[in-house]
């Protein structure tokens, strides 16, 4: 069996588990890159042995970004994790009588802070949106006034439809959050009156529609997220970055993690731990 025959048993399958398609993404990227590795082996799955997949990850194609620099340590832990998760799959499935990527062990390394805008960088990018003209900067506006002031994620928000709204309780119903679970938001009373304005009497059809009243593609509207940031001056940053300014504002001001957890939905506590980094301030405050 070829690698391309397995990546697409192994795609199917994760279809067929629910996995959400920036999963399959990740998964198909990284195991795409064994066709252009430089290791001796025949091309078949079944003659893949652990030095095979020892010469992969230890070749320049494994551990060069798209940019020409190199990796980071998080980004080569992904690529190890989707390996195993793939050559498992065939070992269980019965394809492979042994899993070559089972020596694979992840690399020990710390947990990159997430890069949230500051209080300065929402303020310039709000007002740039605010200054520009048509439907489009004023959609893109309330969009970001959303993300910012409830942290939903950029493919949940333009999922919601006008129905899906309830300003007057202050909630709305996020059908489409990470997992396909359908979920609850709570909206601050300050959101919910720029929420108002934006709508002006619709009542129905997508929240943050086209120009031609179509939802917009996930894509395009990150295309138009990075030229907004790019306008504002703001650098190194993107959509999810306003959802990590959400979570650390609400961290500095509640200091309850277990609230950030609950507002954010995660599943575990560990994917909010990284918001409770202290700051220099806080310590020298501390330390007095």
């Amino acid at each position: 069996m070829t690698i391309a025959e397995a990546l697409e048993r192994f795609l199917t399958q994760l279809r067929a588990d629910g996995r959400s398609r920036h999963t399959l993404g990740q998964y198909e990227r990284h195991v795409r890159l064994l066709w252009v590795r430089d290791v001796r082996h025949t091309g078949a799955v079944e003659a893949m042995t652990h030095e095979d997949i020892a010469r992969f990850l230890s070749a320049p194609q494994a551990r060069t970004s798209a940019h020409g620099g190199a990796k980071w340590a998080t980004s080569v832990n992904a690529l190890r994790s989707s390996l195993k998760g793939f050559f498992s799959y065939l070992h269980r499935a019965g394809y492979i009588a042994q899993d070559p990527a089972r020596l694979i062990r992840r690399a020990a390394c710390g947990t990159t802070p997430p890069r949230a805008l500051t209080e300065d960088e929402r303020r310039r990018l709000l007002d740039t949106v605010a200054a520009a003209d048509g439907p489009e900067a004023r959609r893109d506006h309330a969009l970001f006034q959303l993300m910012l002031g409830a942290g939903l994620r950029l493919s949940s928000a333009l999922a919601l439809d006008i129905e899906d709204l309830d300003l007057d309780a202050g909630v709305v119903t996020v059908r489409r959050a990470k997992g396909n679970r359908p979920d609850r938001v709570f909206l601050p009373g300050e959101l919910r009156d720029h929420l108002r304005a934006y709508l002006a009497g619709r009542t129905a059809g997508p929240l943050f529609p086209t120009v031609d009243d179509r939802r917009p593609s996930l894509r395009h509207v990150q295309r138009r997220v990075a030229r907004w940031l790019e306008r504002a001056g703001i650098r190194r940053a993107s959509a999810h970055s306003l959802r990590h300014a959400f979570a650390q504002d609400l961290y500095r001001r509640t200091g309850d993690l277990l609230l950030v957890k609950e507002t954010l939905r995660h599943r575990s506590i560990t994917s909010t731990v990284v918001y409770a980094r202290a700051e220099d301030e806080r310590v020298r405050a501390a330390l007095r």
